[in-house]
């Protein structure tokens, strides 16, 4: 049968010398002290020697424990500070996150009002200009190449009229509803410009490619002369684009002619401006020549 779990100390001879050896520790601590208290008051000179000689015995300890309980307390704070860095690390790449994104807004607004300002001077160079607005929308995965501009007959715009951006021709007017009109872009296949290298006014033709170029013939077949960075303008010819109007710049030459990057990509223009046709002012200055030639002939009659 197994022994009670409660069974006295005195059952126990071991636990008896525990006992006992506690007591007499104790007593012994007593009176330990009690003879140093005694030594500290009639013999004090004697008392310091023995305060010495145990901080001497106790110093190995002592530094022992101090190191232990220094090291103890830098690795407490090293892993306070390590999590403290890693708090103020990912402050600091939310922050530097925030001004990523205002700068870039930024950089964005300043290019918005670089390209206003470039237009709002193109607009005082064509001071004939029906109006500006926005591009709304343009295709880019149609067969077709069209944008939606924010300008409709109640504005003065009609079909046929060019419509370009400050860095070069964006297209002409399509169809016209009252508040909105649809433009044919440079880059529709098309869209047959007549166009001259800006150099020497060689003229050639400009068929949209739909990828953002333009494919470049020469009038002349037989004869390639363009080369990359050739600069293409309207000529003029055809009465529809007034004469001078940026539309492409050569970036290869091909067996017919060559491959022309168009300068005002849709993608990237957002304001443009319409011009009037400039078959109308040919047409109007054709007439007044006729009217003055037949005034002047009636002069010489009489």
């Amino acid at each position: 049968m197994a022994p009670p779990n409660n069974r006295r100390p005195g059952f126990s001879k071991r636990a008896q010398y525990s006992i006992f050896a506690s007591y007499l520790l104790g007593i012994l601590g007593a009176v330990v002290g009690f003879l140093l208290l005694l030594i500290s008051i009639f013999d004090p000179q004697g008392f310091a020697v023995l305060r010495t000689i145990g901080s001497e015995a106790t110093a190995p300890v002592s530094k022992t424990l101090s190191e232990v309980g220094g090291a103890t307390g830098s690795a407490g704070e090293n892993i306070s500070a390590y999590f403290n860095a890693a708090s103020k690390n990912a402050a600091m790449r939310r922050e530097l996150e925030s001004n990523r994104i205002e700068i870039l807004e930024a950089r964005a607004l300043k290019q918005e009002n670089e390209r206003l300002k470039r237009l709002l001077d193109l607009e005082k160079e064509v001071p004939d200009a029906i109006g500006m607005a926005r591009l709304i929308s343009s295709t880019s995965s149609s067969s077709r190449r069209m944008a939606t501009l924010g300008l409709g007959t109640t504005d003065g715009i009609l079909i046929g009229q060019p419509v370009r951006a400050p860095e070069g021709l964006v297209g002409r007017v399509l169809e016209a509803g009252p508040t909105t009109a649809r433009i044919l872009l440079v880059s529709d296949s098309q869209n047959v410009m007549p166009v001259k290298r800006a150099s020497d006014e060689l003229p050639a033709f400009a068929t949209g490619r739909g990828d953002g170029t333009v494919d470049i013939r020469p009038i002349n077949l037989g004869t390639n002369p363009f080369k990359g960075g050739d600069l293409l303008i309207t000529s003029g010819s055809g009465g529809l684009y007034a004469p001078g109007i940026p539309v492409a710049v050569v970036i290869r030459q091909t067996d017919t002619g060559a491959i022309a990057r168009i300068l005002a990509n849709s993608a990237k223009v957002s304001h443009v401006i319409v011009q009037p046709m400039f078959q109308a002012e040919t047409v109007a200055a054709i007439k007044q020549e006729n009217i003055d030639e037949a005034e002047t002939a009636a002069e010489g009659g009489e």
